[in-house]
């Protein structure tokens, strides 16, 4: 062998023993992983989550099981940053994430593994946004928010409006909608097809034009309703409402609005109804 191949062999060893190391660096921290997310939540947690999430409330006992490692998975992975001088804190967190989690937990526990942080302000913020009309005329002003869905890396969430949600009888919840959110606008998206069976996929997005254009309807005739206005602004806002009353008033939307219900219930793999 000459020198020259021998520095080769040399470098080439070098190189296997790098990549298998590093594959068993990746294999020991994915069993770490595993085995810490796979703990309970701590009682003081559990105790946090019954006073402050309404809705925790009524999960049962199977499904907050199986939510708990998908929650400390999501806590590890998901940097919070405070807006505006809110210091944020170890609850606020739990609480978010919580509910976050709650809507991938029987759907796809890593469907969060692009977001990389939550900007929480401790109210409403205000953006800046512009708007074409059918002229080409440019006009640009301010809206406040509650919460909003920048891209598939960051949401941004009013922890007033977090913490006024779930309210008993309100299908408000901004966390459940800007999650939604989130999830609509992933690669497993809610209002594409996302690789499952074309005739399931067509029966969902069915359901979801029909339940639009009925709530709009139901405005223009001045009707109350049980899902709220905001979601006739455009279908993936009434994907996001939907979400809401379908965990909030789950019994309400299963009776008036069935088949919304049972696509929703097909979604997400949870039955809320009848918790």
């Amino acid at each position: 062998m000459t020198d020259s191949q021998l520095v080769l062999a040399i470098i080439v060893g070098a190189g296997v023993l790098a990549i298998t190391g590093l594959v068993l660096w990746r294999v020991a921290q994915s069993r770490r992983r595993s085995v810490e997310f796979a703990r309970p939540l701590p009682q003081e947690w559990r105790v946090i989550l019954e006073e402050s999430v309404p809705l925790y409330r009524r999960i049962p006992a199977p499904i907050r099981a199986r939510l708990e490692p998908a929650v400390r998975a999501f806590l590890e992975d998901v940097r919070f940053v405070g807006c505006q001088g809110l210091e944020v804190t170890d609850e606020m967190r739990l609480v978010i994430a919580t509910q976050a989690c709650l809507l991938v937990v029987e759907r796809d526990p890593r469907a969060y593994e692009m977001l990389s942080s939550v900007l929480l302000y401790p109210d409403e913020f205000v953006v800046s946004e512009a708007e074409v009309d059918e002229a080409g005329v440019v006009t640009e002003g301010e809206r406040a928010l509650s919460g909003q869905t920048v891209d598939t890396a960051r949401i941004v969430l009013s922890w007033r409006d977090v913490r006024e949600s779930g309210a008993a009888g309100e299908a408000y919840n901004v966390v459940l909608h800007e999650f939604a959110h989130y999830l609509d606008h992933s690669v497993d998206g809610a209002l594409t097809d996302s690789g499952e069976r074309r005739e399931a996929f067509e029966a969902w997005h069915d359901v979801l034009h029909d339940e639009y254009e009925a709530l709009c309807d139901a405005i223009e005739r001045g009707e109350e309703t049980l899902i709220d206005p905001y979601g006739a602004e455009h279908p993936a806002e009434f994907f996001a409402v939907a979400t809401e009353t379908f965990f909030e008033l789950p019994q309400g939307m299963r009776e008036h609005h069935p088949a919304l219900y049972a696509q929703l219930n097909r979604f997400y793999g949870l039955d809320p109804a009848s918790w």
